[in-house]
């Protein structure tokens, strides 16, 4: 098994590769240690979005308010590269590259390209060796238990906003779900009974308040949500966001 990453670390690594709000410090028990999981069903769920997207719908609004559906799948081409490299180790432009702050530029394959990409994502972390040590992402140095959970969350929440902004189902698998709620639950709310859940008075600050996740500030959801829904709503996104609202 592995150390538990850090909130530092978490938050660090998704402030470098995320483009929805400023980080903050998600709920992680930094006692604990964690088995390395399969990526695989998330990378699979969000290539079977691809399909479904058709070319009107690229220009398209999504729960992002700077991209279009374009720039979602933009960031998904590098991200999975970035990712990718970052499990091997491999040191390079893909993990040295600070994110450009411009918006991200759609290819003209990416419908070819994304799908192998994802394929090749999931595998990287299937190796034991990606989880230990170090690693580098968006030119910052950090614990490879960190980057993985990242790694994990881009894929799936960017999925889901591709799914709500293109009109098609989204079902991420239980323990997909469970990983993303663990990482962006912030301390004041880890208790209220959602997985991996401890005491409210675990608050990172003195205000009592939760602080702004990983994505942005959190959007109230109720606690019998499903699980799904509060995982998005932990990200700062709306559950019940619909194109044009």
């Amino acid at each position: 098994m592995i150390d538990h990453p850090s909130r530092q670390d978490v938050s660090k690594c998704s402030a470098a590769m995320s483009f929805g709000g400023r980080a903050g410090l998600p709920h992680m028990d930094t006692q604990t240690e964690m088995e390395p999981f399969d990526l695989g069903p998330a990378c699979r769920e969000v290539a079977r979005l691809l399909g479904g997207i058709k070319d009107d719908q690229l220009s398209g609004p999504t729960p992002c308010p700077d991209y279009a559906v374009r720039e979602v799948l933009a960031h998904l081409v590098g991200l999975t590269v970035a990712f990718r490299d970052a499990a091997a180790k491999t040191s390079g432009p893909t993990t040295d590259t600070p994110p450009d702050a411009a918006l991200p530029v759609l290819p003209d394959d990416w419908r070819e390209v994304l799908p192998r990409q994802l394929d090749e994502l999931a595998e990287s972390w299937r190796s034991p060796a990606a989880w230990e040590g170090a690693t580098r992402i968006g030119g910052v140095d950090l614990p490879g238990a960190v980057a993985g959970l990242v790694a994990l969350n881009e894929v799936q929440i960017h999925g889901w906003d591709l799914a709500r902004s293109t009109g098609q189902p989204y079902a991420p698998a239980e323990a997909s779900l469970r990983a993303s709620f663990a990482m962006l639950t912030p301390p004041a709310v880890a208790g209220s009974g959602g997985p991996g859940g401890t005491d409210a008075g675990d608050a990172g600050d003195d205000s009592g308040q939760a602080p702004d996740g990983v994505f942005g500030p959190p959007v109230d959801v109720p606690e019998d949500a499903p699980l799904l829904d509060r995982v998005v709503g932990l990200t700062g996104r709306r559950p019940d966001w619909r194109p044009g609202e």
